[in-house]
Protein backbone atom coordinates (compact mmCIF):
# COMPACT_ATOMS: atom_id res chain seq x y z
CA UNK A 1 0.00 0.00 0.00
CA UNK A 2 1.70 3.69 -1.39
CA UNK A 3 1.40 6.32 0.88
CA UNK A 4 0.40 9.54 -1.30
CA UNK A 5 1.33 12.89 0.53
CA UNK A 6 -0.21 16.16 -0.67
CA UNK A 7 0.96 19.23 0.10
CA UNK A 8 -1.14 22.62 -0.70
CA UNK A 9 -4.10 20.09 0.04
CA UNK A 10 -6.48 23.09 0.26
CA UNK A 11 -6.23 23.57 -3.46
CA UNK A 12 -9.53 21.35 -3.38
CA UNK A 13 -10.18 21.36 -7.16
CA UNK A 14 -6.76 20.79 -7.78
CA UNK A 15 -6.65 18.24 -4.85
CA UNK A 16 -9.72 16.39 -6.45
CA UNK A 17 -8.30 16.08 -10.19
CA UNK A 18 -5.07 14.59 -9.11
CA UNK A 19 -6.23 12.82 -5.60
CA UNK A 20 -9.50 11.51 -7.80
CA UNK A 21 -7.74 10.16 -10.08
CA UNK A 22 -5.75 8.11 -7.85
CA UNK A 23 -8.19 6.66 -6.24
CA UNK A 24 -9.45 5.92 -9.53
CA UNK A 25 -6.39 3.90 -10.59
CA UNK A 26 -6.92 0.01 -9.98
CA UNK A 27 -2.85 0.16 -8.39
CA UNK A 28 -2.96 2.68 -6.35
CA UNK A 29 -6.75 2.47 -4.78
CA UNK A 30 -5.74 0.84 -1.26
CA UNK A 31 -3.22 4.06 -0.90
CA UNK A 32 -2.86 5.65 2.26
CA UNK A 33 -3.51 9.38 1.55
CA UNK A 34 -1.87 12.25 3.89
CA UNK A 35 -3.51 15.66 3.02
CA UNK A 36 -1.56 18.47 4.49
CA UNK A 37 -1.99 22.14 4.56
CA UNK A 38 -1.46 25.39 6.37
CA UNK A 39 -5.33 26.58 6.10
CA UNK A 40 -7.44 24.29 8.75
CA UNK A 41 -10.41 24.75 6.72
CA UNK A 42 -9.73 24.23 2.97
CA UNK A 43 -7.94 21.42 4.38
CA UNK A 44 -10.98 19.86 6.14
CA UNK A 45 -13.39 20.63 3.16
CA UNK A 46 -10.47 18.63 0.53
CA UNK A 47 -10.68 15.70 3.23
CA UNK A 48 -14.78 15.77 2.92
CA UNK A 49 -14.61 15.94 -0.63
CA UNK A 50 -12.51 13.02 -0.71
CA UNK A 51 -13.46 10.97 1.33
CA UNK A 52 -16.91 11.48 -0.53
CA UNK A 53 -15.48 10.23 -3.96
CA UNK A 54 -13.70 7.50 -1.92
CA UNK A 55 -16.70 5.97 -0.70
CA UNK A 56 -17.96 5.95 -3.82
CA UNK A 57 -15.63 4.08 -5.51
CA UNK A 58 -15.63 1.92 -2.99
CA UNK A 59 -14.05 3.11 -0.14
CA UNK A 60 -10.87 1.52 -0.47
CA UNK A 61 -8.24 4.46 0.29
CA UNK A 62 -7.43 6.04 3.99
CA UNK A 63 -7.57 9.35 3.54
CA UNK A 64 -6.38 10.84 6.38
CA UNK A 65 -5.96 15.63 7.18
CA UNK A 66 -2.81 16.33 9.26
CA UNK A 67 -1.54 19.52 10.64
CA UNK A 68 1.81 18.43 11.07
CA UNK A 69 3.96 18.45 8.49
CA UNK A 70 6.76 16.00 9.11
CA UNK A 71 3.79 13.75 10.47
CA UNK A 72 1.88 14.06 6.89
CA UNK A 73 5.84 13.03 5.19
CA UNK A 74 6.53 10.38 7.67
CA UNK A 75 6.89 7.21 5.43
CA UNK A 76 5.40 8.70 2.45
CA UNK A 77 6.18 7.49 -1.40
CA UNK A 78 5.27 10.12 -3.38
CA UNK A 79 4.93 13.35 -2.54
CA UNK A 80 2.70 15.53 -4.55
CA UNK A 81 2.99 19.83 -3.71
CA UNK A 82 0.89 22.29 -5.44
CA UNK A 83 1.44 25.24 -2.59
CA UNK A 84 1.13 28.54 -3.43
CA UNK A 85 3.07 31.20 -0.95
CA UNK A 86 0.94 34.20 0.17
CA UNK A 87 -1.55 33.25 -1.88
CA UNK A 88 -3.94 36.02 -3.75
CA UNK A 89 -3.41 38.56 -1.41
CA UNK A 90 -1.13 40.04 -0.03
CA UNK A 91 1.31 38.38 -2.08
CA UNK A 92 -0.27 38.13 -6.01
CA UNK A 93 -1.40 41.70 -5.47
CA UNK A 94 1.77 42.92 -4.56
CA UNK A 95 3.83 41.58 -7.49
CA UNK A 96 1.48 43.12 -10.06
CA UNK A 97 0.75 46.84 -8.21
CA UNK A 98 3.73 47.47 -7.30
CA UNK A 99 5.49 46.48 -10.74
CA UNK A 100 2.79 48.95 -12.26
CA UNK A 101 3.79 52.18 -10.64
CA UNK A 102 6.89 51.96 -12.61
CA UNK A 103 4.85 51.34 -16.25
CA UNK A 104 5.89 47.66 -16.03
CA UNK A 105 2.66 45.56 -16.76
CA UNK A 106 2.24 41.57 -16.92
CA UNK A 107 -0.31 39.14 -17.89
CA UNK A 108 -0.11 36.06 -15.46
CA UNK A 109 3.45 36.99 -13.61
CA UNK A 110 4.06 33.43 -12.19
CA UNK A 111 6.80 31.99 -14.46
CA UNK A 112 8.92 35.00 -15.31
CA UNK A 113 9.44 38.49 -15.41
CA UNK A 114 9.40 40.34 -11.95
CA UNK A 115 6.10 38.50 -10.82
CA UNK A 116 7.87 35.34 -11.00
CA UNK A 117 11.18 36.05 -9.90
CA UNK A 118 9.46 37.61 -6.46
CA UNK A 119 7.45 34.39 -6.53
CA UNK A 120 10.05 31.62 -6.73
CA UNK A 121 11.97 33.78 -3.52
CA UNK A 122 8.98 32.88 -1.44
CA UNK A 123 8.41 29.41 -2.47
CA UNK A 124 12.10 28.31 -2.85
CA UNK A 125 13.12 28.40 0.87
CA UNK A 126 9.32 26.92 1.71
CA UNK A 127 9.77 23.60 -0.73
CA UNK A 128 13.67 23.37 0.68
CA UNK A 129 12.44 23.33 4.20
CA UNK A 130 9.69 20.73 2.74
CA UNK A 131 12.64 18.82 1.10
CA UNK A 132 14.83 18.92 4.12
CA UNK A 133 11.68 16.84 6.18
CA UNK A 134 12.06 14.49 3.28
CA UNK A 135 15.85 13.71 3.88
CA UNK A 136 14.16 12.84 7.52
CA UNK A 137 11.31 11.37 7.27
CA UNK A 138 10.46 9.67 3.62
CA UNK A 139 14.15 9.82 1.84
CA UNK A 140 13.11 7.60 -0.71
CA UNK A 141 9.96 9.47 -1.55
CA UNK A 142 9.28 10.70 -5.03
CA UNK A 143 8.40 14.62 -4.70
CA UNK A 144 6.15 15.44 -7.77
CA UNK A 145 5.78 19.00 -7.60
CA UNK A 146 3.32 21.39 -9.54
CA UNK A 147 4.10 24.74 -8.06
CA UNK A 148 5.06 27.42 -10.14
CA UNK A 149 7.40 29.05 -11.45
CA UNK A 150 8.24 25.18 -12.65
CA UNK A 151 11.48 25.36 -13.95
CA UNK A 152 12.95 27.61 -10.70
CA UNK A 153 11.28 25.75 -7.96
CA UNK A 154 11.87 22.65 -9.25
CA UNK A 155 15.25 23.21 -10.15
CA UNK A 156 16.57 24.73 -6.97
CA UNK A 157 15.09 21.17 -5.19
CA UNK A 158 16.82 19.11 -7.78
CA UNK A 159 20.51 21.08 -7.35
CA UNK A 160 20.23 21.50 -3.88
CA UNK A 161 18.33 18.24 -1.92
CA UNK A 162 19.19 15.00 -2.19
CA UNK A 163 14.99 14.54 -3.23
CA UNK A 164 14.05 12.53 -6.47
CA UNK A 165 11.73 15.31 -7.40
CA UNK A 166 10.53 15.79 -11.02
CA UNK A 167 8.32 18.76 -11.64
CA UNK A 168 4.65 18.15 -13.74
CA UNK A 169 2.78 20.85 -16.05
CA UNK A 170 0.20 20.13 -18.26
CA UNK A 171 0.45 22.38 -20.99
CA UNK A 172 2.51 19.51 -22.82
CA UNK A 173 -0.12 16.82 -23.46
CA UNK A 174 -2.37 19.77 -24.31
CA UNK A 175 0.22 21.25 -26.92
CA UNK A 176 -0.26 19.34 -30.02
CA UNK A 177 -4.23 18.57 -29.48
CA UNK A 178 -4.94 22.14 -28.88
CA UNK A 179 -3.32 23.50 -31.60
CA UNK A 180 -4.40 21.29 -34.35
CA UNK A 181 -8.34 22.13 -32.58
CA UNK A 182 -8.17 25.25 -33.11
CA UNK A 183 -7.01 25.50 -36.84
CA UNK A 184 -10.20 23.17 -37.39
CA UNK A 185 -7.70 20.33 -37.85
CA UNK A 186 -8.15 16.49 -37.10
CA UNK A 187 -6.16 15.60 -33.52
CA UNK A 188 -6.37 12.19 -34.27
CA UNK A 189 -3.45 9.78 -34.54
CA UNK A 190 -1.12 12.13 -33.80
CA UNK A 191 2.55 11.71 -32.97
CA UNK A 192 4.61 14.84 -31.46
CA UNK A 193 7.78 15.79 -29.59
CA UNK A 194 7.97 18.50 -27.64
CA UNK A 195 11.61 19.70 -25.69
CA UNK A 196 12.51 22.96 -24.13
CA UNK A 197 11.88 24.24 -20.66
CA UNK A 198 8.81 24.48 -18.99
CA UNK A 199 6.24 27.24 -20.72
CA UNK A 200 8.11 27.58 -23.20
CA UNK A 201 9.16 23.75 -24.35
CA UNK A 202 8.81 23.85 -28.12
CA UNK A 203 6.38 21.10 -30.37
CA UNK A 204 9.46 20.10 -32.57
CA UNK A 205 7.24 17.54 -34.33
CA UNK A 206 3.94 16.75 -35.13
CA UNK A 207 3.32 14.13 -37.57
CA UNK A 208 0.12 11.56 -38.73
CA UNK A 209 1.30 8.15 -39.83
CA UNK A 210 5.07 9.71 -40.78
CA UNK A 211 3.32 13.15 -42.65
CA UNK A 212 4.53 16.26 -41.70
CA UNK A 213 1.70 18.65 -40.27
CA UNK A 214 3.45 21.64 -39.58
CA UNK A 215 3.33 22.90 -43.49
CA UNK A 216 -0.43 23.25 -43.31
CA UNK A 217 -0.44 24.20 -39.97
CA UNK A 218 1.47 27.21 -40.65
CA UNK A 219 -0.49 27.98 -43.60
CA UNK A 220 -3.94 27.89 -41.86
CA UNK A 221 -2.53 30.17 -38.92
CA UNK A 222 -1.35 32.59 -41.29
CA UNK A 223 -5.23 32.71 -42.34
CA UNK A 224 -6.99 33.11 -39.09
CA UNK A 225 -7.20 36.80 -39.05
CA UNK A 226 -10.24 37.26 -36.30
CA UNK A 227 -8.78 37.66 -32.95
CA UNK A 228 -8.45 34.81 -30.82
CA UNK A 229 -6.88 33.72 -27.66
CA UNK A 230 -3.83 32.39 -29.37
CA UNK A 231 -2.27 35.35 -31.57
CA UNK A 232 0.91 35.56 -29.72
CA UNK A 233 2.11 31.98 -30.04
CA UNK A 234 0.98 31.95 -33.89
CA UNK A 235 3.59 35.15 -34.71
CA UNK A 236 6.37 33.28 -32.36
CA UNK A 237 5.20 30.07 -34.75
CA UNK A 238 5.57 32.47 -37.60
CA UNK A 239 9.20 34.16 -36.32
CA UNK A 240 10.85 31.39 -34.94
CA UNK A 241 9.22 28.61 -36.77
CA UNK A 242 7.87 26.32 -34.07
CA UNK A 243 4.86 26.36 -32.07
CA UNK A 244 5.89 26.68 -28.15
CA UNK A 245 3.97 24.69 -25.42
CA UNK A 246 2.53 27.61 -23.00
CA UNK A 247 -0.81 29.96 -23.62
CA UNK A 248 -0.02 33.13 -25.21
CA UNK A 249 -1.18 35.33 -22.11
CA UNK A 250 2.19 33.69 -20.70
CA UNK A 251 4.34 34.16 -23.41
CA UNK A 252 3.72 37.38 -24.22
CA UNK A 253 5.54 38.54 -20.95
CA UNK A 254 8.54 35.61 -21.72
CA UNK A 255 9.35 37.75 -24.59
CA UNK A 256 10.46 41.36 -25.21
CA UNK A 257 8.20 41.92 -28.30
CA UNK A 258 4.84 42.21 -27.00
CA UNK A 259 3.98 43.90 -24.24
CA UNK A 260 5.57 47.41 -24.53
CA UNK A 261 4.81 50.97 -23.29
CA UNK A 262 6.29 52.97 -26.66
CA UNK A 263 4.29 50.30 -29.08
CA UNK A 264 0.59 50.06 -26.80
CA UNK A 265 -1.31 49.04 -30.19
CA UNK A 266 0.59 46.18 -29.91
CA UNK A 267 -1.98 44.77 -26.58
CA UNK A 268 -4.98 44.95 -29.34
CA UNK A 269 -3.18 43.74 -31.66
CA UNK A 270 -1.98 39.96 -30.49
CA UNK A 271 -4.98 40.71 -28.05
CA UNK A 272 -2.69 40.45 -24.89
CA UNK A 273 -5.13 40.12 -21.64
CA UNK A 274 -3.28 41.93 -18.87
CA UNK A 275 -3.56 41.23 -15.34
CA UNK A 276 -5.39 38.23 -16.16
CA UNK A 277 -3.92 36.72 -13.34
CA UNK A 278 -5.50 38.80 -10.69
CA UNK A 279 -8.56 38.53 -12.45
CA UNK A 280 -8.45 35.03 -12.97
CA UNK A 281 -7.86 34.74 -8.66
CA UNK A 282 -10.60 37.24 -8.31
CA UNK A 283 -12.81 35.20 -10.39
CA UNK A 284 -11.82 31.50 -8.82
CA UNK A 285 -12.15 33.36 -4.99
CA UNK A 286 -16.07 34.28 -6.02
CA UNK A 287 -16.61 30.70 -7.77
CA UNK A 288 -15.75 28.81 -4.67
CA UNK A 289 -18.26 30.35 -2.70
CA UNK A 290 -21.00 29.07 -5.22
CA UNK A 291 -19.46 25.79 -5.86
CA UNK A 292 -18.02 24.81 -2.51
CA UNK A 293 -21.15 23.22 -1.03
CA UNK A 294 -22.04 20.94 -4.14
CA UNK A 295 -18.03 19.81 -4.46
CA UNK A 296 -17.30 19.78 -0.24
CA UNK A 297 -20.90 18.43 0.74
CA UNK A 298 -22.26 16.06 -1.83
CA UNK A 299 -22.58 12.21 -0.75
CA UNK A 300 -22.77 11.36 -4.19
CA UNK A 301 -19.77 13.04 -5.48
CA UNK A 302 -17.87 10.88 -7.77
CA UNK A 303 -14.85 11.44 -9.93
CA UNK A 304 -13.61 10.65 -14.04
CA UNK A 305 -9.86 10.48 -14.23
CA UNK A 306 -8.05 13.18 -15.62
CA UNK A 307 -5.49 13.74 -17.60
CA UNK A 308 -3.18 15.26 -15.12
CA UNK A 309 0.09 13.31 -15.28
CA UNK A 310 0.21 12.35 -11.13
CA UNK A 311 -1.75 9.29 -11.23
CA UNK A 312 -0.09 7.77 -13.98
CA UNK A 313 3.44 8.50 -12.86
CA UNK A 314 2.53 6.57 -9.92
CA UNK A 315 0.44 3.75 -11.44
CA UNK A 316 3.73 3.21 -13.69
CA UNK A 317 6.35 2.94 -10.69
CA UNK A 318 3.77 0.66 -8.79
CA UNK A 319 3.05 -1.59 -12.05
CA UNK A 320 6.64 -1.36 -13.81
CA UNK A 321 4.05 -0.38 -16.83
CA UNK A 322 5.96 2.01 -18.67
CA UNK A 323 4.18 5.80 -19.19
CA UNK A 324 5.70 8.66 -21.05
CA UNK A 325 5.85 11.94 -19.63
CA UNK A 326 7.05 15.66 -20.15
CA UNK A 327 8.86 16.79 -17.13
CA UNK A 328 10.55 18.92 -15.52
CA UNK A 329 14.52 17.60 -14.64
CA UNK A 330 18.07 19.00 -14.49
CA UNK A 331 20.02 18.97 -17.88
CA UNK A 332 22.30 16.27 -17.67
CA UNK A 333 23.31 16.76 -20.94
CA UNK A 334 19.51 15.91 -22.30
CA UNK A 335 19.29 19.13 -24.44
CA UNK A 336 23.07 19.96 -25.71
CA UNK A 337 23.15 23.37 -26.28
CA UNK A 338 21.23 24.87 -22.93
CA UNK A 339 23.13 25.16 -19.75
CA UNK A 340 24.04 22.01 -17.31
CA UNK A 341 22.48 23.48 -14.76
CA UNK A 342 19.26 24.45 -16.07
CA UNK A 343 15.93 22.54 -15.47
CA UNK A 344 14.75 21.17 -18.28
CA UNK A 345 11.31 20.12 -20.47
CA UNK A 346 11.70 16.68 -22.00
CA UNK A 347 10.12 13.26 -22.39
CA UNK A 348 10.49 10.84 -19.72
CA UNK A 349 9.98 7.53 -19.32
CA UNK A 350 8.64 6.39 -16.25
CA UNK A 351 8.81 2.71 -14.13
CA UNK A 352 9.44 1.07 -11.48
CA UNK A 353 12.82 2.36 -11.52
CA UNK A 354 11.64 5.92 -11.17
CA UNK A 355 11.70 8.86 -13.70
CA UNK A 356 14.09 8.34 -17.09
CA UNK A 357 14.66 11.13 -19.02
CA UNK A 358 15.31 11.08 -22.28
CA UNK A 359 18.36 12.49 -24.58
CA UNK A 360 16.91 15.19 -27.23
CA UNK A 361 20.09 16.66 -28.56
CA UNK A 362 20.33 20.46 -29.78
CA UNK A 363 17.89 22.43 -30.07
CA UNK A 364 16.86 24.19 -33.17
CA UNK A 365 19.53 27.55 -32.26
CA UNK A 366 16.80 30.01 -32.45
CA UNK A 367 15.10 27.98 -29.93
CA UNK A 368 17.76 27.40 -27.53
CA UNK A 369 18.44 30.94 -27.65
CA UNK A 370 15.22 31.94 -27.03
CA UNK A 371 15.24 29.39 -24.02
CA UNK A 372 18.50 31.21 -22.39
CA UNK A 373 16.74 34.34 -21.85
CA UNK A 374 14.52 32.63 -19.53
CA UNK A 375 17.24 30.42 -18.01
CA UNK A 376 19.34 32.87 -17.22
CA UNK A 377 16.17 34.44 -14.81
CA UNK A 378 16.00 30.86 -13.50
CA UNK A 379 19.62 30.53 -12.64
CA UNK A 380 20.17 33.73 -11.09
CA UNK A 381 16.89 33.90 -8.76
CA UNK A 382 17.82 30.51 -7.52
CA UNK A 383 21.40 31.79 -6.66
CA UNK A 384 19.66 34.78 -4.94
CA UNK A 385 17.45 32.18 -2.75
CA UNK A 386 20.24 30.04 -2.24
CA UNK A 387 22.76 32.47 -1.12
CA UNK A 388 20.47 35.48 0.04
CA UNK A 389 22.22 38.04 -1.85
CA UNK A 390 20.21 40.99 -2.83
CA UNK A 391 22.50 41.75 -5.95
CA UNK A 392 21.39 38.34 -7.67
CA UNK A 393 17.19 39.71 -7.31
CA UNK A 394 19.17 42.60 -9.09
CA UNK A 395 20.72 40.53 -11.57
CA UNK A 396 18.11 37.90 -12.38
CA UNK A 397 15.41 41.34 -12.63
CA UNK A 398 17.98 43.52 -15.43
CA UNK A 399 18.37 39.86 -17.31
CA UNK A 400 14.88 39.36 -17.43
CA UNK A 401 13.38 40.13 -21.25
CA UNK A 402 10.09 42.15 -20.47
CA UNK A 403 11.18 44.03 -17.57
CA UNK A 404 14.82 45.08 -19.73
CA UNK A 405 13.24 46.01 -22.55
CA UNK A 406 11.12 48.42 -20.65
CA UNK A 407 12.81 49.49 -17.57
CA UNK A 408 16.30 51.40 -16.77
CA UNK A 409 19.05 49.59 -14.19
CA UNK A 410 18.24 52.52 -11.57
CA UNK A 411 14.59 51.67 -12.09
CA UNK A 412 14.82 47.50 -12.02
CA UNK A 413 16.94 48.28 -8.55
CA UNK A 414 14.24 50.76 -7.26
CA UNK A 415 11.85 48.10 -8.11
CA UNK A 416 13.29 45.39 -6.79
CA UNK A 417 13.83 47.55 -3.71
CA UNK A 418 10.04 48.19 -3.34
CA UNK A 419 9.20 44.39 -3.95
CA UNK A 420 11.59 43.64 -1.34
CA UNK A 421 10.05 46.08 1.50
CA UNK A 422 6.18 45.12 0.08
CA UNK A 423 6.91 41.49 0.60
CA UNK A 424 8.19 41.86 4.19
CA UNK A 425 8.17 38.99 6.30
CA UNK A 426 7.04 36.36 3.16
CA UNK A 427 10.86 36.68 2.13
CA UNK A 428 13.85 35.75 4.05
CA UNK A 429 16.04 38.48 4.87
CA UNK A 430 18.56 39.09 2.14
CA UNK A 431 21.66 41.07 2.35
Amino acid sequence: MAKITFMGAGSTVFAKNVLGDCILTPALQDSHIALYDIDLERLKDSENMLKNINQNHGNHATIEAYTDRRKALEGADYVINAIQVGGYEPCTVIDFEVPKKYGLRQTIGDTLGIGGIFRALRTIPVLLDFARDMEDVCPDAWLLNYTNPMAMVTGAVQRFTDIKTVGLCHSVQVCAPGLLQGLGMDDKNVQWKIAGINHMAWLLEITRDGKDLYPEIKERALKRETPHNDMVRYEIMKQFGYYVTESSEHNAEYMPYFIKGKYPELIEKFNIPLDEYPRRCIKQIEDWKHMRDDLVNDKQLTHNRTHEYASYILEAMETNIPYKIGGNVINTGLITNLPKEACVEVPCLVDKSGIIPCYVGDLPVQLAALNRTNINVHLLTIEAAITRKKEYIYQAAMLDPHTASELSIDDIRSLCDDLIDAHGDWLPEYK
